[in-house]
């Protein structure tokens, strides 16, 4: 997958498309429609709809979420569950790992730095949790090689 992501005309960022991801999977966290349900209700939203790289990563999420969420409540601290995650963490936090574990074009450092900016748009001060969460990822990573 290029950088960038284009529709109908429009060229995406990579940082674009990523933050087109993120919303869908919020929007997908507040009911359980069909994955093309909420990428059409969602298509609204975007200038030239719901782009490509946010169409493929967020059904290779919904179809490995419960490997993701298991890896995430791996690295959470004692007494944390994911369903105790905000909405918005957890949308970053699933897209983050997704990219880290199966996108190998994707660096790991910016993987982090963009799930970092996600939350500091779209959360409430979780960006040091976030950041905290995918640095301990990367380390048991790292370990394991």
């Amino acid at each position: 997958m290029s950088n960038e992501a284009n529709i109908n005309g429009n060229t995406l960022s990579r940082s674009e498309a990523r933050e087109q991801a993120f919303m869908i999977l919020f929007s997908k966290s507040f009911d359980d429609k069909p994955i093309e349900d909420v990428f059409e209700d969602n298509s609204q939203l975007f200038v030239g709809g719901v782009c490509g790289y946010a169409q493929a990563v967020v059904g290779a999420i919904e179809e490995k979420i419960d490997e993701i969420d298991e890896d995430i409540s791996k690295f959470l601290k004692k007494g944390w569950t994911v369903s105790r995650i905000s909405k918005p963490s957890l949308a970053i936090l699933r897209l983050a790992f997704y990219e880290i574990k199966y996108l190998e074009n994707v660096p790991d450092s910016v993987s982090v730095n963009e799930a970092v900016e996600l939350a500091k748009k779209y959360t409430i001060d979780e960006s040091k949790f976030i950041n905290g969460v995918l640095g301990a990822y990367i380390r048991g990573i790292e370990e394991v090689k």
